[in-house]
């Protein structure tokens, strides 16, 4: 059967920008609740991120699907009063503007569910509620660095971002659950509650093999690029024309194989400095030249055939372009303004399907309007 709409007649009322908010409301709008997104009048500044689908946001549509878009200037009395009234129908109100702007505006969890009291409130921070972190704001790659993530991401050389929003995807996502497990429970008591989720705290918890690591074992591992602090072989050997298969060998029953199988050198698994994982790690510049030396000769495509044949974990180094056109990968559709665009689907889809409709900014504010009370 699936999972299919187990949210519907759910409305979410969502007060967000950039990424980490509006991939929750995604999820949730994929689950089948209505999504409202709130809109200042000039828009999402997401809006603005890229003109790839022609001149509008293709990162937008990806984030924005399944969503109603109405603008509101909070600051006037009459758009207040749409929101409020919004919100004293609405399951989850979520948010992610800067540190303490929704209460500013009145819109605190104990005034809401004084109205509303089955109200959900999930907001979205950098750093949490103290005083403190409430004066700093917070981008990904900031809250990369400021987490350790860049610490341990890059070559020994230099430090690194992760190359996506690493930050903000997965706090989105543990903003997504917690707003579930919060369901769950106004399920048992007939109330909501008022959550609120750290980008700090999300990679901070993601950090914990580096933190143990640095506590309990003698220090945090290195940067080591495409290769492991403690396995070898592990990494990433050039095939023929330049191509780069990754490969991990994680004991000796599978170091056994690569020799015979995959190198057609028995006679590795019985050379001192390979006989174990630490005799290899130590003698991993060796041993990476031996495999490179092999590998060189083949084609990508033919030293992951043999991999495979052997039952060794691989992986070629695909480029994005790779990735477009690969044939593991699912697409889905999303359509802005009239355009037509692909995105990569939804680890969990909906059994009904994706969302693909993007709103045009404020496309929904006069039927919203109407529907809460004002058509002015």
């Amino acid at each position: 059967m699936g999972l299919s709409r187990e949210l519907e007649g759910m409305l979410v009322v969502s007060l967000d920008q950039a990424v980490a908010a509006p991939y929750c409301g995604l999820l949730l709008a994929n689950s089948g609740a209505r999504v409202i997104k709130v809109e200042r009048p000039e828009g999402d500044f997401a809006r603005g991120y890229d003109t790839g689908a022609e001149g509008q946001s293709s990162i937008f549509a990806w984030l924005n699907r399944g969503k109603q878009s109405v603008c509101l200037d909070l600051k006037a009395g009459d758009d207040m009063q749409v929101m409020r009234a919004m919100l004293a129908q609405s399951d989850v109100f979520l948010s992610n503007l800067a540190p303490g702007a929704v209460d500013r505006l009145g819109l605190d969890h104990e005034s809401l569910a004084a109205v509303n009291p089955g109200l959900i409130s999930c907001t979205i921070t950098g750093y949490g509620p103290s005083e403190a972190a409430a004066h700093k704001k917070a981008y990904d790659f900031l809250v990369q660095a400021e987490s350790g993530v860049c610490a341990v991401t890059g070559s020994p050389e230099a430090p690194a971002r992760v190359g996506v929003s690493l930050t903000d995807l997965s706090t989105g996502l543990t903003a997504y659950s917690t707003i579930l497990r919060a369901l769950i429970q106004r399920g048992r008591t007939g109330r909501g509650t008022a959550v609120s989720v750290s980008m700090f705290d999300v990679m901070a918890d993601w950090m914990n093999m580096p933190l143990m690591a640095h506590r309990y074992m003698g220090g945090a591992p290195a940067r080591s690029g495409l290769q492991h602090s403690f396995v070898a072989p592990y990494g990433a050997f050039d095939c023929a024309g330049g191509a780069q298969v990754l490969l991990s060998i994680q004991n000796n029953r599978e170091w056994a194989a690569f020799c015979n199988d995959v190198l057609g050198q028995p006679e590795l698994t019985d050379d001192p400095r390979f006989k174990d994982n630490p005799d290899r790690y130590a003698n991993r510049t060796a041993l990476d030249a031996v495999i490179n030396a092999s590998f060189g000769t083949q084609s990508a495509e033919a030293v992951i055939a043999r991999l495979d044949a052997a039952q060794i974990a691989n992986a070629a180094l695909n480029s994005v372009a790779d990735v477009s056109d690969h044939p593991l990968l699912r697409n889905t559709g999303a359509r802005i303004g009239g355009v037509d665009i692909e995105v990569a689907g939804l680890p969990v889809p909906d059994a009904a399907g994706e969302p693909v409709a993007v709103p045009d900014l404020g496309a929904d504010t006069m039927r919203i309007k109407q529907e809460f009370g004002t058509s002015s």
